[in-house]
Parts: structure tokens; sequence; C-alpha cells
């Protein structure tokens, strides 16, 4: 016998759990979260950097501009409020090399489109700022960039959703979609009816918008990303965060250098093609059909190279090899030697969005609403910092 609700929430990532506090703040019914995993935390939101954007990267036309400023504002005071680690260090945008840095003027340009603290600081102030880091021409400084600990965050949330009458369930991962009788089965043998679904699912948010038969022309295409940590020596040496400046073409901020909330400094992360939505390991987690149909769109995205994704698809291959990283963070770092870098880290899956029909990937957040639903089919960064935000839109664009 299926249980019923008003709104059911697939994913208990940061969107998912945003958005059940903001449908629960509202006394919006009856709220269901499932998740497949057994634990909040397990993926993207709870393998990111921790970094709270400040909203300097986006064009002013977009959803990620849009919710990036207000949502960091409200991420960083909900820390506040409920007593979480928050690390103000601030970061610098470096040119890593002289051709980077017409991308630093795009960049402050951007800034003051979306209402950013943000300015240009010549080499002598950026030696103050962060005497490790090394620029061509001037750098960047945004001081409100913060770092969080996003599993502390995902802990509180599930903490307060519950608190708030909204229902978890673990182990719930989603088999299928009765449209007719609004119905979803699950894993854990559940069948739950609903009045409203918001798919909040990640890297498996594509399928779950197919069984409604809505974005049939985007696949996730994953990336993996890699972390690095430095020697406890090094680390002393860095005090806030240095990031370069981007391929604005590419939806990924490229490898950077990175404090955590309990004093570790962390070298990455990459943007490698994964053959697997949960391809953490080598070979784990592949499947056949996820593996054939990852290839065949990474193919044809190498194929057609739009915005030059070949070239930056086998550079950030080369990062495989610790010497290739190496030279790539050695950019970014005035002392940087081999020896600092200590040991392998941690991984991170990016539930990245290709739009199969154009062969390109998707540079910003992606919402399509369907039969009594709202599907999140592309929450890429700055996902995590534009939660809070960007889940009171999610509910606006449920009630049209």
């Amino acid at each position: 016998m299926s249980q019923s609700y008003d709104y059911i929430i697939v994913g208990a990532g940061v969107v998912g759990l945003t958005l059940a506090r903001e449908l629960s703040e509202s006394k919006a019914g009856r709220i269901l979260v499932l998740e497949k995993e057994p634990h909040v935390g397990q993926h993207a939101s709870g393998r990111n950097s921790g970094v709270v954007h400040a909203g300097i990267y986006y064009s002013s036309d977009s959803l990620k501009a849009r919710f990036c400023v207000e949502g960091a504002r409200r991420m960083l005071k909900y820390c506040e409020e409920n007593d979480l680690p928050v690390l103000k260090c601030g970061k610098v945008i470096v040119a890593t090399r002289p051709d980077t840095v017409g991308t630093l003027e795009t960049l402050l340009k951007r800034a003051t489109e979306n209402g950013v603290v943000a300015r240009k600081v010549d080499l002598n102030e950026l030696k103050e700022l962060e005497p490790e880091a090394k620029s061509h021409g001037y750098a960047i400084w945004s001081p409100d960039t913060a770092v969080i600990d996003s599993k502390a965050v995902m802990q509180k949330l599930l903490e307060d959703v519950r608190r708030r009458g909204a229902e978890v369930v673990f182990g719930a991962e989603v088999l299928k979609v009765d449209q007719l009788k609004t119905t979803i089965h699950t894993a854990n043998g559940g069948a739950y009816r609903f009045g409203f679904l918001f798919n909040a699912a990640g890297t498996y948010a594509d399928k779950i918008a197919h069984a409604f038969g809505v974005g049939l022309k985007y696949r996730i295409l994953p990336f993996k990303g890699l972390y690095w940590k430095a020697t406890e020596t090094y680390a002393k040496k860095i005090t806030r965060l240095i990031y370069p400046a981007p391929d604005v073409n590419m939806p990924f901020l490229g490898v950077h250098i990175t404090r955590t909330i309990d004093g570790k400094v962390l070298f990455g992360p990459t943007a490698i093609p994964a053959f697997g939505r949960e391809n953490y390991g080598a070979f784990e987690n592949i499947s056949f059909k996820d593996f054939g149909s990852i290839s065949w769109n990474l193919s044809k995205m190498l194929l057609r190279n739009p915005g030059g994704f070949r070239d930056y698809a086998f550079q950030e291959m080369g990062r495989y090899r610790a010497r290739n990283f190496f030279k790539e963070a050695s950019t970014m770092a005035q002392s940087l030697r081999p020896q600092d870098i200590d040991s392998f880290y941690k991984v991170g899956i990016r539930a990245q969005l290709m739009d199969t029909a154009k062969g390109r990937l998707e540079m910003d957040f992606v919402v399509e609403k369907g039969p009594r639903s709202l599907h999140v089919l592309n929450a890429i960064s700055p996902a995590f910092t534009s939660s809070f935000a960007f889940a009171s839109h999610l509910v606006n664009e449920s009630h049209k």
C-alpha cells in the first residue's frame, strides 16, 4: 500500500535538503525526501571543497549569477546562526600565463555586473595578501570568498528538515515511476504517492527526468575531480585561496589551491571524464550501459570540439600523471616543489549535463518542468553556495 505526500524530493544532497527546508518553513504540507544512500553527503555535496563562492565567474544573465551572491549570503548566515565553522580567508585569482590576463578583465567586469566585491591588485599587493601566490600582470582579490564544512552543513540541514516535520528515508533508490498513479517505487520496497515531485537526484537526475518524459535531449556526462593534499610544512605557507583565471568556455574553474576548514591545504580538482556515475576509483562502479553512453557522448564532444573541448580534455587527462599535476599547480605558487604535494586526498564526481542535440556541455543551472514535477538537471558548482537561494526559486517555479 502506498503512502501519500504533498511533495516528494528525490535526492538528499544540498539542493534536496534546502528544498525540503524551504517547503517545510512555508508549511507546504506533507514532505518526503528519498535518498538512495545510507547517509547524507555521500556524493557531490559531501565531497566538494567547501568553498563559498562570491559570484565572480558567472555571466550576469545566468542563473548562477542570479543565485550565487544571495546564496552565499544566506549560506554564511546559516552557518553563523548554527555555530558551524566558517573560514573567512578570501581568494586571489591569478593569471597563470600571459594569455590569461585578459580573462581577469572579463572576471572583473562580471563581478561589477553581479554586485560582487572584487578588485584588481598589483603584484606587490598580491605578495602582501598571499606571499605564495604568483601571477602575470596583476591579480584579483575577492575578500568575501569563504570556506565552510560542507558535511557539517549537510548534517545540520538534515536535522532541520526533520525537526520541521519533513520525513527523510535513506536506502530508497528510485526504481520505477508510475506517472498515471503519481507513484514512485523504491529499492527498500516503498511505494510513495506524490502531489508534486522535485527531482534533485544529481548524477541520476537525467534518468528520473526521462521517466517523466522530460529533458530527453540531455544526458549526464560525469567528470572526476581528484584532490591532493599538501604537506603540513607547505600548508603553513598558504593563508588564502589561490585560483587560476579559468577557461570561460568551459564550466570548470581549473586546478586551484584551497584551505580547508580544518587547516589542510588541497590541490585540485581535476576535471577528468569519468566512465560511471559513481566511478570514484580507476574501474569502480562502471556499468556496461553507462560506459557505452558516456563513451559515445564524450566521443561526440571530442569530434565537434565545442569551445576547444578536445584540447581541454587531453590536458585534463594528462593530470593523472603527478608530474603534470605538479606543473599545473606550480604556475600559481612561488615555492612549490614536487615533494610539497604529499598524498592523494579525495575524489568527487561532477554531475555535468550535456546537450546531446548540440553536442556541448551546459554552462548554467538547467531546470525543466514536467507533469506534476520539476527537474534539476544541472546543479553544478556553485550549487552548494547557491542552494538556499536556488531552493526558493525552485519552490516558486513549482507554483507556476
